[in-house]
């Protein structure tokens, strides 16, 4: 995913002279196409991710469209108070950009999982929050970002992940969710966010059930919400975050909104599979820590 983002970046950057990234001392081998290319709009600021969001929202106040990138925890939960008063509150042109969703980063321990920031940031007002599941949606959702005027949270996979969609997914707008898998006559839905899809669809396949992507967890596309509330009557999230304030909880939040006003008439029964209460100690890989924190399906 990561790969993605920065080609697609790349890619905007020749077209709009406005998009200027921020590193905090990492991303060799990735940063470099930028870097090279756009010298004058690129700075490594050290390991200084507080500092990071204050230029930022800086250089958004004089007109441009800021990319803030460092890994899971760093560009977000070091610096959320930055976030949220000099970024979020100003509505500034800041795109904040975590790689290493979840468990990406598992071998160098909890500092390094990207478990709660999701959550965290989709509490925050003005900020539109992304999670998109494979290069694909990182790709479309990169180009949403250049076009989007104001703060954006970006989460990224780190390497590696199952390509989902055959093609770039066109017309994608803020909020939506895209049908991944769909069978005939089923009442069961699988909605999962971010690489973890991957597993997902896969045992998706095997039981005959559908299953959406959403790369967008705040906003969520109400009208395809209420499609979904309607068809489903038995609902399954997965996510690699935290279950309090997680995509779960974005999802029934919606659900229990529509119910009370009247726009859906039954209650799916929900179900979610995400991170209990607790933090993981043990170092290991991705697939390990997703079985450890019972991330299965």
């Amino acid at each position: 995913m990561r790969t993605a983002f920065i080609d697609q970046l790349v890619k905007e950057a020749r077209i709009n002279d406005k998009i200027f990234l921020l590193v905090g001392d990492l991303g060799y081998n990735v940063v470099e196409p930028f870097a090279d290319e756009f010298p004058d709009r690129f700075r490594n600021v050290g390991i200084a991710e507080q500092n990071m969001a204050g230029v930022a929202a800086g250089l958004s106040m004089v007109g441009y469209n800021v990319y803030i990138y460092s890994i899971g925890n760093f560009s977000t939960l070091r610096c959320i108070e930055q976030i949220r008063n000099d970024i979020a509150y100003y509505k500034g042109n800041v795109k904040i950009v975590s790689v290493g969703a979840g468990y990406a980063y598992g071998s160098q321990g909890v500092s390094h999982h990207a478990t709660e920031e999701l959550g965290m940031m989709r509490s925050i007002p003005n900020i539109v929050v992304c999670s998109p599941c494979d290069p694909i949606e990182a790709r479309c959702i990169t180009m949403i970002s250049a076009n989007y005027d104001g703060p954006m949270y970006l989460r990224l996979g780190k390497a590696g992940e199952v390509v989902i969609h055959e093609q770039f997914v066109q017309d994608l707008n803020i909020g939506d969710i895209l049908p991944v898998l769909k069978t005939d006559g089923t009442e069961k839905v699988i909605l999962s966010s971010g690489s973890i899809l991957g597993d997902a669809l896969k045992s998706a396949k095997e039981k005959g059930v559908d299953i959406y992507s959403i790369p967008f967890v705040k906003p969520l596309n109400k009208c395809q919400m209420v499609d979904i509330a309607n068809r489903y009557s038995d609902i399954t999230i997965l996510e690699e975050n935290q279950k309090s304030c997680g995509v779960g909880s974005a999802i029934i939040e919606v659900i229990s909104d529509l119910y009370c006003t009247g726009e859906i008439h039954r209650f799916p029964k929900i179900k979610r599979i995400a991170i209990e209460d607790q933090f993981y100690h043990l170092s290991g890989s991705q697939s390990y820590l997703r079985k450890q924190a019972g991330l299965v399906l």
